[in-house]
């Protein structure tokens, strides 16, 4: 569905030039939600930006649909774009316009018959929730049903993919997970393919099948969202994950739960997959003298499968918590002992 082979792009700027984007490759799949993950000025708003002309790269190809969207202009890219719609982080709203109007103004420039067109907008109304809010204007719209109108007016001409530049950066975490929900039942629906790009690891963890992670304009790590949960690679990579596995709050917690558990051992544990599911804990209790006492602990679910943490305290004889542990890792889970007293 989308190919991008050794794209560069480089900026001439007054101190000499700035490389954007270096030598990335990308292979995206037809129906995938593909996520782009990087702080800022990492290179991902100027990769998706290649993605539907609106950036030529200096350098390598993109081709998007079966069309080479790096070599074609004029008529020809206007074309293309039209199976290539976006959507934004600050919605780019039409605020003359109704809710109506707004979706409308894609299918009007494509010379659909009004007709046709109303027909379109009614249904597209109710694929993103808006029922009832025809008439309105922007102004009158909170922030999540701003979006879903542009998530309305990007699927009026039928796309064959939909790229999100920061889509929900502006939202309150409710709203965004409302708007995540939209995407996915759409990506479901429609078989769309879905390429967004952010810097919250949230975004991606509820949402996406794979992962690009970005940095200095590169691609340094990629692959299933939950092989990366499971075995970051890269520092920046483990930066991202940590903003999801462990909040703020979690190191002030592990540095109290070590101070009020002197003795024993506090272990940290990694579930991904199939191991989130198990009475892993029971079995411990049941099989070893030791006592379990569970401390802290977040379980979540991607696209893939689940992921989680669990800080768990274990008392007991030092030979026996060893063989605890053991059996820990045998159960294809991730221990990091955290203190040993």
């Amino acid at each position: 569905m989308i190919s991008i082979k050794n794209v560069k792009k480089i900026y001439p700027s007054q101190k000499g030039k700035v490389t954007a984007v270096d030598d990335v490759s990308i292979e995206i799949k037809e129906g995938e939600i593909f996520g782009v993950i990087g702080y800022s000025g990492a290179g991902k708003s100027t990769l998706i930006r290649m993605l539907n002309g609106l950036e030529i790269p200096t350098e390598g190809s993109v081709v998007v649909a079966n069309k080479k969207v790096s070599n074609i202009k004029g008529s020809e890219l206007r074309k293309a774009r039209q199976e290539i719609s976006m959507i934004f982080q600050h919605f780019n709203l039409l605020w003359s316009r109704t809710v109506r109007e707004n979706i409308a103004f894609p299918l009007e420039i494509a010379g659909i018959p009004k007709s046709q067109r109303q027909k379109r907008v009614d249904e597209l109304i109710n694929l993103v929730g808006l029922s009832g809010r025809e008439d309105a204007y922007p102004s009158q719209l909170s922030g999540g049903q701003k979006q879903r109108v542009g998530i309305a007016r990007a699927l009026a001409n039928n796309p064959k993919v939909l790229l999100c530049d920061e889509a929900t950066s502006a939202l309150d975490p409710q709203t965004t997970d409302s708007i995540l929900e939209l995407l996915v039942d759409i990506n479901k629906e429609l078989g769309l393919t879905i390429v967004l790009i952010t810097h919250e690891m949230h975004v991606i963890r509820k949402i996406c099948h794979r992962v690009a992670v970005m940095e200095g304009g590169r691609v340094v790590e990629l692959g299933p969202v939950l092989d990366v949960f499971k075995n970051p690679q890269q520092d920046i990579t483990k930066r991202f994950v940590q903003q999801v596995t462990e909040p703020e709050e979690t190191k002030e917690t592990i540095d109290h739960l070590l101070e009020a558990y002197p003795h024993g051992t506090v272990i940290q544990l990694g579930f991904v997959g199939e191991a989130a599911e198990q009475p892993l804990i029971t079995n411990v209790i049941r099989n070893y003298q030791v006592t379990v006492n569970i401390l802290q602990g977040k379980i979540s679910q991607t696209q893939n499968g689940s992921y989680g943490t669990l800080f768990i305290h274990l008392d007991g004889d030092k030979e026996e918590i060893s063989k605890a542990i053991d059996y820990i890792h045998s159960q294809q889970v991730g221990v990091e002992v955290m203190t040993s007293g």
